[in-house]
């Protein structure tokens, strides 16, 4: 299935090289950019696909290992409680999995992020490095 829309994944516009933190077999995972869930990622397949039956089972294999791996770094770089795994793809036609440590801290535990109202966190050029960075010590990639 594809769509008739043109995929910003695909054309390079979503969501930004300055976001990237590794390539990954099948996937790139990138910072989200708003850090207000400290360690929001997001894991977006290579290619264009937009259902997980769009792909081979061996490309879901590795995918769910990618998942997995990108989860667990992010759970002990960030010392999280619970990961939440978001697989939507209503806004954004092409799979790519939103990848969010929820922390000790966390204002509301057990509401899904979009339902808790916020002022979007944008980091500092510097402090988006650093972040990216610590993440990238703890990927076994």
């Amino acid at each position: 299935m594809t769509s008739t829309v043109t995929c910003k994944v695909c054309t390079g516009e979503w969501p930004g090289k300055d976001y990237k933190i590794a390539e990954l077999g099948l996937t790139v995972a990138y910072l989200h950019a708003d850090q207000f869930f400290p360690g929001w990622t997001v894991l977006v397949l290579k290619r264009h696909a937009t259902e997980l039956f769009d792909l081979t089972r061996e490309e879901r294999s590795q995918l769910i290992e990618e998942v997995t791996e990108v989860s667990r770094t992010l759970a002990v770089t960030f010392d999280a409680v619970k990961i939440n795994y978001e697989l939507l793809g209503n806004q954004l036609p092409h799979i790519h999995w939103h990848l969010i440590p929820r922390l000790a801290d966390d204002p509301a535990p057990k509401e899904p992020v979009w339902r808790i109202s916020h002022q979007p966190k944008r980091l500092t050029p510097d402090a988006l490095q650093e972040r990216i960075t610590r993440i990238r010590t703890h990927l076994k990639v």
